[in-house]
């Protein structure tokens, strides 16, 4: 009986801590032009000249803090999930793992699915809101490596009830017990100019044009999170002096969506919040972003600014109730 291939897509890692893999990792990463939207001899310059040689030995020293015995956090807490999902999904479905850059690659899942002569292929971009950078690079690669598997691919979801109700359940378990003066929800963050471009005539025209996700700003990726916020505060029932919603992990010098997590930080602190929660919904698995970028610097700038906590809450990973909620996702897309 042939099967359903369900392809997992996520960034990617490097294949170890050491500054060699990880500079191979993010020559691929950053060459991508859905990333750096840059003419393409330029963006060499930039990366091959300027970032990568100096970047990928601090980020190594960055990856070796969170690696495990296992791994990558990325990879072993993917490979978790994709586990887990199979075994709800059922004999029917085969399930993948293929990561945009590194390993294991998008090209080696879509040649052992030939292999299996699965009838058709879902591809599950494992990005909740919707950016070209993540989304559409990811699927753009499956085409390219293989142009004729009849395949179709998952929507963001971003404000899928089962998705919402997985975090939430995911954030009163880590912070059970916990006491919490605010809460923050950090995004990961894109340039300006890569959502404007998708909505010319909407996007930053005015202050509250990511007030709600319609016709006209459907692909915003800023809009998407602002509604992934607001529909888990609503879940958790927090008032609006309760949380705050920022965006991470920006390169270079040109404008980003704002607020800026590593500015809201201190400015909490500095205002009195001594116990900070930080929830990171637009990553389905903890890496470097959430365990070091948060979980360790943004820890410490928070209490360097006069916190006196911060509470990492862990992504969804292979919770359980995520794994069912995913799979019910996934079946109703199929």
């Amino acid at each position: 009986m042939s099967k359903l291939g369900i392809l997992l897509t996520n960034i990617g890692t490097p294949n170890s801590s050491e500054p060699n893999d990880v500079g191979r990792y993010l020559s691929e990463f950053l060459m991508d032009p859905y990333v750096i939207d840059i003419p393409e001899i330029l963006r060499w310059f930039l990366v091959k000249v300027i970032i990568v040689p100096k970047r990928k030995y601090a980020s190594s020293e960055a990856y070796k803090k969170i690696w495990t015995k296992e791994g990558s956090p990325l990879l072993v807490n993917s490979q978790k999930l994709s586990t887990k999902l199979k075994e709800h999904l059922g004999s029917g479905f085969s399930v993948k793992i293929g990561m945009r850059y590194s390993n294991p690659s998008i090209a080696q899942a879509l040649k052992e699915f030939r292999d299996e002569q699965i009838s058709r292929l879902l591809v599950v971009p494992m990005y909740p809101q919707f950016a070209d950078s993540s989304s559409t690079s990811s699927i753009e690669k499956v085409k390219f490596e293989d142009p004729g598997v009849p395949m179709t691919a998952l929507d963001a979801f971003y404000n899928q009830p089962g998705f919402i109700r997985s975090y939430a359940e995911v954030i009163r378990e880590n912070l059970n017990g916990k006491s919490v003066d605010h809460y923050l929800f950090s995004y990961h963050g894109l340039p300006e100019r890569q959502i404007q471009r998708l909505h010319p005539n909407h996007c930053f025209q005015t202050k509250n044009c990511c007030e709600s996700v319609g016709s006209q700003n459907q692909n915003c990726y800023r809009a998407q999170c602002v509604k992934t916020t607001r529909e888990l505060t609503a879940t958790l029932g927090l008032r609006l002096d309760q949380y705050s919603f920022s965006f991470q992990s920006r390169l270079g010098r040109t404008k980003w969506i704002d607020p800026y997590t590593d500015f809201v930080l201190p400015e909490l602190a500095q205002k009195g919040v001594k116990r900070l929660a930080v929830v990171c919904p637009s990553f389905v698995a903890d890496c470097l972003e959430t365990l070091e970028e948060i979980g360790i610097r943004g820890r410490k700038d928070f209490i360097k600014a006069g916190g006196q906590d911060l509470y990492l809450v862990s992504c969804l990973n292979d919770h359980p109730h995520w794994c069912q909620e995913l799979a019910q996702i996934i079946k109703a897309a199929t």
